[in-house]
């Protein structure tokens, strides 16, 4: 099993590209469903959860063709994805596969809008506390499906098809607005989302389905209004940048001092996060081709933050700013409120001399002097990388393993961090 090495104390200088959203790519490669002709993704980031997708798509009848590399790409740049689901062969998508990457459930949405049912595995646990489906269920039962679970699976109809309808979360659910989306364009009639999700990746998916045919109102707010198509077609997409990737690096530059720019990615698709960057100390700046990240010297200040939906910020960048915060000087309070259980990367953190205690939703961290490199071990895939920007700063060397998590969310982390002058290196095993 893969573990990587860093050696903490190296400032980071440089650039660091900034690959295409993988919470933006799955439910845009689960649309390709909902059309008999070829959807095209640009700039699919190289992940294990995107390639596990692939194949699950494949279980339907799905025929996925990723284009060849071409005159001049670095390697670094993100694929270009041709999905054709001209005939859906199998409506089951079955426990052995679901159960390996939960976003994988959404495909019930575009099988049932399309083939008028779908027999989906329930996706089970998860790392980050039980984050139901009731929500989604209940989204595709407002449009008519009947909906039945038995043996682990979900079983949704619809023989004479969905039916417009209001749809209002008692909550917003980034989940439930996509199975929403995806079974609403192929209703018939209009359907009302209210109280929907507003993450750049939810809007990211609206767009797609309106070069495919859709016709969906007020995107990018709380309510979105469609009116429902006979049928989609074919289209071309460029899957929008990874603001959680981004985040990341921005707090490992702040983490390490230096000066990095990230490439490709505006300040709007994370500005909670950069305004709280900004407070901790380090300099933030738009540049003609992305943000500029800047720490000469100055230390790190202490910063409170509350997990929101977006505007807010992010639930994913929460375990690597409370690495972060594991240095600043003073005490800072972090807060999750959108999963439970999402803290579990801080006994790990502890291992590195990291000061923190719990209550309830809340982590109180106390600033410490230094950390010291120590054997840690990947909890999940947020998780793995607070662990990464923690040892970037820590003494001595650090060894995380099962960084396998890691591969589901970030595409050469080793060689963008080791070109900005990262001492870090993945050993095989």
């Amino acid at each position: 099993m893969d573990r990587i090495k860093i050696v903490g104390g190296a400032e980071l200088k440089g650039s660091i590209p900034i690959a295409g959203a993988k919470n933006a790519a799955l439910p845009l490669m689960i649309a390709s469903l909902l059309t008999p002709d070829t959807l095209e993704l640009e700039n699919v980031p190289r992940l294990s959860d995107v390639r596990m997708l692939k194949r699950i798509l494949g279980n339907h009848g799905v025929d996925v063709m990723v284009a060849g590399k071409r005159a001049g790409d670095s390697g670094e740049g993100g694929e270009v994805v041709r999905l054709c689901a001209a005939k859906i062969v199998d409506t089951t998508a079955p426990y052995e596969l679901v159960s390996q990457m939960r976003a994988s459930f959404w495909v019930i949405a575009p099988l049932l809008a399309r083939m008028g049912e779908a027999k989906v595995s329930l996706p089970g646990g998860c790392a980050i506390g039980t984050r139901p489906v009731d929500l989604l269920l209940m989204a595709l039962e407002r449009l008519g499906a009947e909906i039945t679970i038995e043996a682990g699976y979900v079983h949704a109809r619809a023989p004479n098809g969905l039916k417009g309808a209001e749809i209002a979360f008692p909550k917003v659910t980034v989940g439930g607005t996509h199975t929403a989306l995806m079974a609403a364009v192929l209703a018939q009639g209009t359907s009302v989302i209210r109280n929907a999700a507003r993450e750049p990746e939810v809007t990211d998916l609206a767009n797609c389905l309106v070069k495919m045919g859709a016709r969906i109102k007020g995107i990018g707010s709380s309510t979105l209004e469609v009116e429902g198509v006979a049928a989609l077609r074919g289209a071309v997409h460029r899957v929008l940048p990874d603001r959680i990737e981004a985040g990341t690096y921005a707090f490992a530059a702040a983490m390490a001092g230096g000066d990095v720019t990230l490439e490709g990615v505006t300040p709007d698709l994370l500005q909670a996060a950069l305004d709280k960057l900004s407070q901790a100390g380090a300099e933030v700046s738009a540049t003609n081709n992305g943000i500029r990240i800047r720490r000469n010297g100055r230390g790190i200040m202490a910063v409170d933050i509350t997990t929101e939906a977006f505007p807010g910020f992010p639930t994913d960048l929460q375990a690597q700013f409370m690495a972060l915060m594991t240095r600043a000087g003073g005490t800072s309070h972090i807060t999750e409120t959108i999963f439970e259980n999402r803290f579990m990367h801080v006994q790990e953190l502890a291992r590195l001399g990291a000061k923190i205690r719990l209550d309830g939703d809340m982590a109180i961290v106390e600033g410490a002097q230094t950390l010291k490199g120590a054997p840690v071990m990947a909890t999940d895939l947020r998780a793995s990388v607070s662990l990464v920007i923690a040892a970037l700063a820590a003494e001595g060397e650090t060894m995380i393993s099962r960084v396998y998590h890691l591969d589901r969310g970030f595409e050469g982390l080793e060689a963008k961090l080791a070109r900005c002058g990262a001492q870090i290196e993945r050993i095989r095993g």
